[in-house]
């Protein structure tokens, strides 16, 4: 009654210590995204599919995402983090539940058959040895009343921290397979900026011969021998680095794989190979559920939230129940009789009063965190928005970059392509010759880049889109 008595006291402080006060994220979510379709259905019609590096129609693309994607280690540990989650929140779940024990003991024992007396002369006790039994089989249980729900918030606690690990983990995959595939575009550039420059050299050296021609006919001088000549050596000295960096993202790729570089082929090819798909962001409300980072984000808050629930109930009476009941018998062949059963039962309540400012300090601790984390996941939100922005600028930039840089390369071609049928004829100076080359391998090697950064922009909107989406589930009424 005393124990009734004290926790009808503290059922009105306990509603006030555990309000529900969990902070509002106060996010200002756009209606649609500034570079984007303002179409709604269009934007819809091509969003990116789960495995949306299929679009970009390279069957060693696929290879090496999926197996990336399978294989690659940093995934491997962010599942062994689900494992681990996983545990963490059955450990805390047992505290709902009551937890028993089962004892067994046996004991003999025999008392001292002789005891001193004064003068150093022993005292033999001839009664008896003294000797007994004792024979006992018991189970244990003690079980907490969560009368507060505090348990129940530390599991919930754990069970959102489960769910951030996944969505950790698809966060991972996502940054995975993205780095493979800009990886791989990264070794098509250099192969392809390694070609131009082979190319470009064999054009140098060709103009080389037709100036040594005119040089043992007296036409041209050593001056403009040498200055091809330093072209020359210029073009060769590209290629040794476009060598590395093909070798360098090669390796990068064996280790996204998990496999070492010298089990690891990659044939490569062209960029011009690689097919740009067009994809569209759909609706920015839409991203909050699509990014494993915000619904991390989310996830994280949500456990916070009940952090700070559990810190609270910390604060108010626990109350405990324990018993025990089992046999116990001096004699093992009685044991088992009605006559020895023995039990006990109590119930504890236990209330804090001076814990010298830890489960205060405790309530802090947890409220500062859940701002913490509320401040992470409106960041994640507005970077999300932030991300998808910059992809759509990247691409439509690139895309006009691109196209304009094609047109240079066109008119430095033709520029060097005349030039050089002038040489031939002997109707033009070296110098006109020399910049004509100049500029041509410029253009053909920033085509290539201009390229690269047109592929990777792709890649950066399928990051800042969270990867592939579900496709919606069609209606009743459009299925007939």
């Amino acid at each position: 009654m005393t124990m009734l008595g004290a926790t009808c006291l503290v059922i009105p402080l306990g509603g006030c210590l555990l309000s529900n006060d969990k902070p509002a994220p106060g996010l200002d979510i756009p209606q649609a995204y500034s570079a984007g379709p303002k179409n709604v259905k269009v934007a819809e019609a091509s969003l990116p599919s789960l495995d949306w590096w299929r679009g970009f129609r390279s069957r060693e693309l696929t290879e090496i995402v999926e197996e990336a994607r399978d294989a690659n280690l940093d995934i491997a540990a962010a599942v062994a983090r689900i494992v681990q989650a996983d545990a963490n929140s059955r450990i805390a779940g047992a505290a709902l539940l009551p937890a028993i024990d089962f004892n067994g003991d046996a004991a003999r024992n025999q008392a001292s058959k002789t005891t001193g007396l004064g003068n150093g002369q022993p005292f033999v006790d001839n009664s008896g040895f003294r000797v007994s039994n004792t024979v006992s089989a018991t189970l244990t249980a003690s079980y907490e009343i969560d009368f507060w729900g505090k348990n129940r918030a530390a599991l919930r606690s754990f069970e959102e921290s489960a769910a951030a690990s996944r969505f950790d983990r698809d966060v991972v995959t996502l940054s995975t397979v993205a780095t493979a595939a800009n990886s791989y575009f990264q070794v098509l550039a250099a192969q392809d900026r390694l070609r131009v420059a082979r190319n470009n050299l064999a054009a140098a050296q060709r103009v080389l011969a037709l100036i040594q021609q005119r040089v043992n006919a007296g036409t041209a001088s050593a001056l403009e021998t040498s200055q091809q000549e330093s072209l020359v050596a210029t073009q060769r000295a590209s290629i040794p680095p476009l060598e590395q960096t093909v070798a360098q993202f090669r390796n990068a790729l064996a280790v996204l794989m998990a496999r070492s570089p010298e089990r690891v082929s990659i044939r490569g090819g062209s960029l011009n190979s690689i097919a740009a798909p067009r994809v569209t962001p759909g609706l920015p409300s839409e991203l909050l559920a699509q990014r494993p980072d915000i619904r991390e984000a989310e996830a994280q808050l949500a456990a916070a939230d009940a952090n700070v629930y559990n810190a609270r109930a910390q604060l108010l009476p626990s109350v405990s129940l324990t018993g025990e009941g089992g046999y116990q018998s001096s004699v093992f062949k009685l044991l088992m009789r009605p006559e020895s059963v023995i039990f006990n039962a109590a119930a504890g309540l236990t209330q804090p009063v001076f814990e010298g400012g830890r489960l205060l300090g405790n309530v802090d601790f947890q409220k500062g965190r859940q701002d913490e984390l509320l401040q992470n996941y409106r960041k994640a939100v507005i970077s999300a928005f932030s991300d998808v922005e910059t992809a759509l600028s990247a691409i439509r930039n690139t895309t006009q970059t691109e196209q304009l840089q094609r047109d240079v390369v066109t008119a430095s071609q033709r520029a060097f392509d005349i030039s050089e049928q002038r040489l031939r004829e002997g109707t033009i100076d070296l110098v006109t010759v020399l910049q004509t080359q100049q500029t041509l391998f410029t253009a053909q090697d920033a085509l290539v880049q201009a390229r690269l950064a047109r592929m990777q922009a792709i890649v950066s909107l399928y990051q800042a889109l969270g990867g592939g989406w579900h496709p919606k589930p069609v209606e009743a009424s459009n299925a007939r």
